[in-house]
């Protein structure tokens, strides 16, 4: 007998149901392993959220098994790790050793991690929230790819987020949804695991009501899967509706401790609320206690046929959509519903107990189909193998773009804010390849960080042409921003969570897209404290763009504190995967543009930030490009000591003029004062716990660039460190090869006022630094 088309369906539903029962176990048992089998060290709980997991595996086989296709990207929710490990494992991408070291070194990873995990990961989550809004961004950065000719429209994926109903509360899911409506996003979905139950206790009602709204006036489509077809079956029968409006009216909390207590529990309340309705009555009356249980808790996120529903109908257009998925949390596992089930942990006797439900032999735990026959595990085989996902080809490898040499604007005075915009201003007219793969980006601040020019040249990038009404009525403006398919600045409002989302997005545009962005961010110095958990997370998942904070420091002086920038310097030296330079002179910033460049697109690469200042100073005269290399290490003598030098000044950035002053002072006393201009006190720092490091990790034992530029200063010489930011970014410096240390520094909050004004208030002055040197002397 042929299969008709029904009976087809309804054995991909019950294959999807086995899967989903599969995930479930794979999920627990890899956890119980972690924190019951493995051996302890050091007496630590491991966890791994087994509740957390059990309420997402519906959404998850039904996903990856059914809907996903090739080009479609997916943010799994941080406590869903072990789930996508599962997947992976089924799908034969992930390895039993990998599994039994979860959570361990070297294993897999308690959060979907790009770089630390074996198995596909399109997008690391952990930092509550972040993992969602990244892909609204991935989905901005497709169109731009799109509209560039660089993407085939045919070959566009939807960006997917998988979240937990908690990470609503989080801020930068509101930023991303503005931004996203500004710049009618698409092909974005984000599926909501709706169980009501957070860290600390079951969620409030009353907010989760809104947010249909909030949505659909953001341009989404909203799909609340909330009963399964069982129900939505019972609601159909004789008193159904009674028990409809008693489901859709339950406070979440009674709900939740209704599921944890059972059918009995179920039974007494349904009774005693419905009293007096005779069908209703009936209707519960109509199933034991089990068959009862089951019924209350077959919700839309755990009903395949549901989900599978929704997302065929989410997939016939490319709008934005929010699914509402009615989850429990632990579903399936003993402690489903409870409240104190985020961290909770099964113990041997109940992991026991699920293990024979589902007839898996003891010694069996970890097969991929323990305790299904040879057919029903040949069927299951055959819808994985027939999955997208099967076979899934490793990430492709963009070319590199090649990079020119960068020319120093011209000028005997400059500041390293206007020689930035001149130099992307000269790159975007010269026509060369690398200026046509260049994205720039800035959270309101475009025109006062100096990318206005570069924006003039190449447009804002919008889907669809918007027109310059002040051109088009011929008012004259410094700002001719033509926005248009073909642009290439993305404007963002003023949101910096916004701009390190959008900068890890088109930032990873190389693994995830197969061809290569080198984006260019800028920001306000102080701000980048505003977005730096964001900051962190595109540089945890290895996302490449360069950063371009400015101003900074205390040399923004009129702006008084709220604007001034103190600890950026220890930020850029502290953010792993984040290369920090600070130029004095404009020839510095050429090289490390140059060089950023060439980082941002390296193997062994990473992302660039670039300190830079609104204040024009002299710029010195080169006798040739010596200094080039050793500047690109981290620092270089700009005046070398000598075998007698009792003192040496060491400098970062816009504080240049002072130390110059203050070298003229002493130079009748001290003709041999050493100057060194520190670029990078990151790369100078990184360097030396490198080689120190070397002593014992049996590497090849290599001078530190710092140990060679501070081995020409006498060892009784003293050092004094000066930077407009925390003295502790240069302090350290003594440390090296015992040097006695002065430190200079800005380390309390400024106030409003000029620079001779200031500069003297917080002992940045050259009267400071003579100062400062006198002491090393006594």
């Amino acid at each position: 007998m042929l299969e008709t088309a029904t009976d087809s369906r309804a054995a991909r539903i019950a294959a999807l149901e086995a899967l989903d029962t599969r995930l479930r176990w794979l999920s627990a048992w890899t956890i119980h392993n972690a924190n019951h089998l493995r051996p302890s060290r050091d007496g630590l709980k491991v966890g791994g959220h087994q509740a957390s997991c059990a309420s997402i595996t519906a959404i998850m086989a039904a996903l990856y098994f059914h809907a996903l296709r090739p080009q479609d990207k997916v943010a799994v929710k941080p406590h869903a790790g072990p789930v996508l490990h599962a997947i992976h494992y089924l799908l034969g991408q992930q390895s039993l050793e990998q599994l039994q070291a979860f959570r361990a070194f070297g294993g897999a990873q308690s959060y979907p991690s790009r770089t630390k995990d074996v198995i596909p990961v399109d997008f690391s989550t952990g930092s509550v929230g972040l993992g969602v809004a990244v892909t609204a961004f991935a989905s901005l950065v497709q169109d731009y790819l799109i509209a560039h000719g660089q993407l085939a429209e045919a070959d566009a994926g939807r960006m997917i987020a998988l979240m937990g109903d908690a990470e609503l509360d989080e801020g930068n899911i509101y930023e991303c949804l503005i931004e996203g409506y500004k710049h009618d996003l698409r092909n974005c979905w984000w599926i909501v695991d709706y169980n009501r139950q957070s860290l600390d206790s079951t969620t409030a009602d009353r907010m989760f009501r809104r947010f249909d709204d909030i949505f659909e006036t953001c341009g989404w489509r909203v799909l609340t899967l909330r009963h399964g077809k069982r129900l939505q079956a019972a609601f159909r029968k004789p008193g159904g509706q009674a028990l409809q409006d008693w489901i859709e009216t339950c406070p979440n909390a009674d709900y939740a401790a209704l599921t944890y207590q059972g059918g009995a529990a179920w039974r007494a309340r349904l009774n005693a609320d419905m009293a007096g309705d005779t069908a209703a009555l009936a209707l519960v009356a109509a199933h034991d206690d089990a068959a009862l249980a089951a019924l209350m808790t077959n919700l839309g996120g755990h009903c395949i046929e549901t989900l599978i529903e929704a997302f065929e109908l989410a997939a016939q257009d490319e709008r934005p959509v929010m699914f509402i998925a009615y989850t429990v949390k632990g579903m399936g596992l003993p402690f489903a519903g409870h409240k104190d089930n985020h961290s909770g942990l099964m113990n041997p006797g109940q992991i026991a107990s699920l293990r024979a439900d589902l007839g898996i032999s003891e010694g069996d735990e970890w097969a991929r189909w323990g305790g299904l026959g040879d057919n029903s595990a040949a069927e299951l085989q055959a819808v994985v193998d027939g999955c997208s996902l099967a076979g899934h080809a490793p990430e492709p490898l963009a070319a590199p773009v090649p990079v020119p040499a960068l020319a120093v604007p011209e000028g005997a005075e400059q500041a390293t804010q206007a020689a930035f915009g001149r130099i992307l201003l000269d790159l975007a007219k010269s026509g060369h390849p690398l200026a046509d793969r260049i994205v720039t980006t800035s959270p309101d601040v475009t025109v006062s960080t100096n990318l206005g020019g570069f924006v003039n040249a190449r447009g804002l990038f919008r889907r669809q042409e918007l027109k310059d009404v002040f051109a088009g009525a011929k008012i004259p403006s410094a700002q001719k921003w033509a926005a248009h398919a073909a642009g290439q600045h993305i404007e963002l409002g003023i949101a910096e969570n916004n701009l390190f989302l959008m900068l890890a997005a088109t930032g990873l545009a190389a693994p995830l897209f197969g061809t290569r962005l080198l984006p260019v961010g800028t920001v306000y110095d102080p701000f980048i404290s505003r977005g730096l958990d964001a900051l962190n997370y595109a540089c945890y998942q290895d996302a490449r763009f360069l950063l371009v904070a400015t101003p900074s420091g205390l040399t923004l002086g009129p702006e008084g504190g709220a604007h001034q920038s103190i600890n950026t310097p220890l930020i850029g030296m502290g953010q792993p995967g984040l290369t920090a330079f600070e130029p004095a002179f404009a020839d510095e910033l050429a090289a490390m543009m140059e060089w950023a460049f060439h980082h941002m697109q390296a193997v062994d690469g990473g992302s660039v930030y670039l300190r830079l200042t609104t204040r024009a100073i002299a710029q010195p005269v080169r006798a040739d490009d010596s200094w080039r290399a050793a500047a690109l290490k981290g620092g270089y003598w700009l005046r070398a000591p000598g075998s007698h030098t009792r003192a040496a000044i060491a400098f970062s950035g816009a504080i240049a003029p002072e130390v110059l002053a203050a070298a003229d002072l002493l130079a009748e006393d001290m003709p041999e004062l050493g100057l060194l201009v520190v670029t990078s006190p990151d790369l100078l720092h990184r360097g030396w716990s490198a080689a120190n490091a070397a002593r014992w990790t049996g590497a090849a034992a290599q001078l530190a660039h710092v140990d060679e530029l501070l081995a020409a200063l006498p060892a009784s010489a003293g050092l004094v460190t000066i930077l407009d930011g925390s003295p502790s970014a240069l302090s350290w410096l003594g440390g090296v090869r015992g040097h006695r240390v002065a430190p200079l520094g800005t380390d309390s909050f400024g106030q409003t006022g000029d620079l001779p004004d200031l500069f003297h208030r917080y002992r940045l002055d050259a009267d400071a630094i003579v100062d400062a040197v006198a002491s090393l002397l006594d």
